[in-house]
């Protein structure tokens, strides 16, 4: 990749991320009938043990202070903890029920109420163009909900959109959090922890066994997750949001591919105009934010 730009190299780790955590969610469904509580602990139990090896390697080189957690930091690794944890049970409860590219695209709800919390966390100011785009996107993410008096037929697509809800906090608390200079594999090891921790309870009393291959399903659901966390990350790294996040929409286009050769799953066309509604607001907010940051 020696030839290829900075944006380039981001744009690839972006979009090998997006491939990532849509074959994470189908690793997710063919484990089959165990509880989405014990999908999400054995997928952020093995986050916990990569962090922890990079966390190790860090105090070996850098020592103890590396990755110190910053004076005001504790409470935003709470709660970026506690809004993860609600992000991935409702991604993962919606992965069971739902067709995969409707769970993926309420989970890429995500980015825009991190603008909205990113309001309350950080003073960033709204302009009037992404909230536009937020108030759309959140229009067209009810044609996927389709709400009804059904509420068990509505429980799947509430608890996909509540993921991306969740899921746009822990960002906005990322945010915050880098910020205030705190170590990246600090963050991915404490959430992983916390969420590892509040599941034991329903483990002890609910655990399902499984099968060799469920078990290994589940392995693939959490080696898929930390490639696309890594390649995310490397991803922001080589080149900053406004340049490259319109592509993390291309997972909308591999859970739809995945979904059909897998399960034979298709999308209803009322969550196709949904699609379409969500991904034109994010290309909108993504050509003004570049547009925005040349002019300044």
């Amino acid at each position: 990749m020696k030839n290829i730009s900075e944006t380039s190299k981001g744009i690839i780790f972006l979009i090998t991320s997006a491939f990532f955590f849509a074959l994470m969610a189908v690793f997710v469904r063919l484990s089959g009938d165990i509880s989405f509580i014990q999908k999400a602990f054995f997928r952020n139990a093995v986050a916990f043990l990569i962090a922890l090896v990079g966390i190790m390697r860090d105090i070996q080189k850098n020592g103890k202070s590396a990755v110190a957690i910053p004076k005001g930091a504790l409470i935003f690794l709470f709660l970026r903890a506690i809004a993860g944890s609600v992000g991935i049970f409702g991604n993962f409860y919606a992965v069971d029920r739902l067709v995969l590219s409707d769970a993926a695209i309420l989970n890429k709800m995500a980015p825009f109420f991190a603008i909205l919390f990113s309001l309350i966390l950080m003073k960033e100011k709204i302009k009037p163009v992404p909230l536009i785009a937020i108030i759309v996107a959140f229009l067209g993410s009810i044609l996927i909900v389709k709400p009804s008096f059904d509420f068990n037929q509505m429980l799947p697509t509430l608890a996909g959109f509540l993921g991306g809800v969740g899921a746009g906090f822990a960002y906005a608390c990322v945010r915050k959090l880098g910020s205030l200079k705190c170590n990246g594999k600090t963050i991915i090891l404490f959430f992983s922890a916390f969420s590892m921790l509040i599941t034991i309870p329903y483990m002890i009393f609910n655990y399902n066994p499984m099968s060799l291959q469920q078990f290994l399903y589940l392995l693939g659901a959490g080696a898929c997750a930390a490639g696309g966390q890594f390649t995310i990350t490397a991803a922001y790294y080589h080149a900053p949001a406004r340049e490259i996040s319109i592509y993390d929409y291309s997972q909308i286009i591999f859970s739809t591919i995945l979904g059909l050769v897998f399960f034979g799953q298709l999308p209803d066309y009322l969550s196709v105009i949904g699609y379409v509604i969500i991904i034109s607001m994010a290309i909108l907010n993504y050509i003004y934010n570049r547009k925005t940051s040349e002019n300044h």
